[in-house]
């Protein structure tokens, strides 16, 4: 490998969203399309990069207060903020999900509504201050609990310090596929999802496929919810092995034991 000039990481927010199911708890998963620059084709939760306005503006605020999240995360208030505002934002625009109320106490049960308002978001014609603001809603930041913070290897040409945060899909709301990011989405448990990509069926990233590795321990959403999870930033590298490169992250070795097949392995190694 030569040498690499590493590309700063862009912030970014990933909800894994989920439900009790009839065989436990699912997750919603995008089959991103094949476009797109970064993790195209690839199988992944709403998410995406920190917009300059998440943030930026007064919001009403119902829940943890970003000096709580900024410990979480390790980094400063108005970063944690941005993040968490991120995450409801990319949340609504990518699956129709609104983790907001008329109250500091109540949920969207209904988003068809804002189906506009959502469409401006993902265009960038409004913040979500703004959005927030003209429909009186409140952010609900106790909806979400921070979950995991994975940064990009420095190989990559496009990075991304992901902080992952886990969200319950809010009672009388639905998640759908209306956004141009997903090519396909559905409903799965972490062992489905798990073994539809030994299968071959599905290309999961490292990050994805440690958190599904983890949902899966659970037997209940509300499990989920209850564990306080201790987060340590994540940065898979890249490092010698017999005259190539092997990937190096924690479980690293289950993982790639359990890749179907070699061009699985060529979308997360280096050129």
């Amino acid at each position: 490998m030569s040498e690499i000039t590493a590309v700063p990481p862009k912030d970014a927010s990933t909800v894994m969203l989920v439900r009790d199911g009839g065989h436990g708890p699912e997750v919603f998963l995008q089959r991103r399309v094949g476009a797109m620059a970064f993790a195209a084709g690839m199988t992944v939760f709403p998410g995406g990069g920190v917009d300059p306005t998440d943030g930026s503006a007064e919001i009403a605020w119902a829940g943890p207060e970003p000096a709580w999240w900024a410990e979480r995360f390790a980094t400063s208030e108005a970063r944690a903020k941005a993040l968490v505002c991120a995450a409801v934002r990319e949340t609504f625009e990518e699956c129709g999900v609104l983790l907001a109320g008329p109250r500091a106490e109540s949920v969207v049960a209904d988003t068809s509504g804002y189906q506009e308002a959502r469409g401006r978001l993902e265009r960038r014609e409004v913040s979500l201050a703004a959005f927030l603001a003209q429909e009186r809603l409140v952010l609900r930041a106790d909806l979400l609990r921070p979950w995991a913070n994975w940064i990009t290897p420095v190989v990559e040409p496009r990075r991304y310090d992901t902080r992952f945060f886990l969200a319950v899909l809010p009672e009388g709301q639905r998640a759908d596929g209306a956004t141009s990011e997903a090519a396909e989405v559905n409903w799965r448990t972490p062992a489905a999802a798990l073994a539809g990509w030994r299968a071959g069926a599905d290309i999961l990233l490292p990050p994805t496929w440690a958190q599904l590795v983890a949902l899966g321990e659970f037997a209940t959403t509300a499990a989920m919810l209850a564990q306080e999870r201790v987060i340590e930033p994540i940065m898979p590298e890249f490092v010698g092995h017999n005259g190539g490169a092997v990937l190096r992250f924690p479980n690293g070795e289950r993982y790639f034991a359990d890749l179907p097949d070699v061009e699985q392995l060529r979308s997360v190694l280096p050129d």
